[in-house]
């Protein structure tokens, strides 16, 4: 055989493997890319269901506790803040400095929750009333949902953006522009879940 008909198939053969290796890198970036999305999603409603149930909270405190007007407007403002984020976040998911914004104020909003809790203590009335304990309940429960769910976005961002940044694949996730996204970390305040002990 020709070397010169051999040298053509052995360049085809590359050639042909490189699309097949560009296509398969693309399709798992893609695939990473919407697994973080979906992570997102899952966490976005999460926050959603906390923050709908910050104003029944605090209207329940706020009926024992009246006089502790600093922390109903913390809570209250920590809301804004975090309902106002998340506009902007979900109005343009792609937007690094949105996604920053809305992770600081849910973790804000987390802590101004920590410190309702810890007025509660204050009232022993209130921490024997059944909506207060249900509604403490359900804090709990979607505090514990926020931790999972931010867990799994935060295990598919962290492969995401490996595969964005590992050679050879790096190259395809550049020609393609996939961009790292930002890990959801809570901060030292808001890391454990508002807990109020009724240990006396």
């Amino acid at each position: 055989m020709n070397p010169w008909v051999v040298a053509l198939i052995i360049v085809l053969v590359v050639i042909v493997l490189l699309i097949l290796w560009g296509i398969a890198t693309y399709n798992t970036l893609v695939s990473l890319r919407n697994r973080v999305a979906n992570g997102w999603s899952q966490i976005d409603v999460q926050l959603k269901q906390r923050s709908d149930l910050v104003p029944n909270l605090v209207q329940t405190v706020k009926g024992y506790a009246s006089h502790e007007s600093s922390v109903f407007e913390e809570v209250a403002r920590a809301r804004a803040g975090a309902t106002q984020a998340a506009a902007a976040s979900n109005a343009d998911p792609g937007d690094r400095q949105a996604m920053v914004q809305r992770i600081q104020a849910e973790n804000k909003l987390g802590q101004s929750l920590v410190n309702l809790m810890a007025t509660a203590e204050a009232y022993p009335e209130l921490k024997a009333n059944q909506n207060f304990l249900d509604l403490q309940a359900q804090l709990k429960e979607l505090e514990q949902k926020i931790a999972y769910a931010r867990q799994f976005y935060n295990d598919v961002a962290q492969k995401f953006n490996i595969k964005i940044e590992s050679v050879p694949s790096n190259i395809i996730a550049g020609l393609f522009n996939f961009q790292q996204v930002q890990f959801f970390q809570a901060d030292e305040a808001s890391r454990q879940a508002p807990q109020v002990n009724f240990g006396g």
